[in-house]
């Protein structure tokens, strides 16, 4: 089994209300030429857990290097909740509380599984670090997925585990 040290927690992009789950984001990322969804858990909007990619397979979510200075994609848990954008397709926080206790407890299942995670980031938070300060400041993401803070949020569930 590969090492897992991160989870990475992205949204699909989708409007608000807009109900996809794992085989429409197939749809989408094997015409943009993925051999299948680079996720491995999507979240819908009632919250239930569809399992996506294996994790014996790299991810296809984050290409930005990790602590290992290897590519997130190598080393990392892909999870997407569905949603991200508000009805007129800006980026918004449009998780239903389903999908928030859905996303709290597969991270803590996940932390018992793979004791080795260190982090939890949204996909924002791997953006580059455009002025060498050490911190990603906002006007710094390449884009807002998640649309919320999620290593504020979910990162204290790593003392927790």
């Amino acid at each position: 089994m590969k090492e897992i040290d991160a989870i990475i927690i992205h949204c699909s992009a989708t409007k608000a209300k807009q109900d996809i789950g794992k085989k429409e984001i197939t749809q989408m990322h094997v015409a943009r030429g993925f051999k299948t969804i680079g996720y491995n858990f999507v979240i819908r909007l009632d919250g239930t857990v569809e399992t996506g990619r294996s994790l014996e397979i790299d991810g296809a979510h984050c290409n930005t290097a990790g602590f290992s200075g290897m590519s997130y994609n190598k080393h990392s848990i892909g999870i997407c909740y569905v949603g991200g954008l508000d009805a007129k397709g800006k980026p918004a926080d449009t998780r239903t509380p389903e999908q928030k206790k859905a996303l709290t407890e597969l991270i803590r299942q996940l932390l018992k599984e793979y004791p080795n995670i260190k982090e939890i980031l949204g996909h924002r938070d791997t953006s580059p670090d455009l002025d060498g300060d050490g911190e990603v400041e906002p006007c710094e993401f390449i884009k807002s997925c998640p649309c919320f803070d999620a290593k504020e949020e979910y990162s204290p569930l790593l003392c927790a585990a």
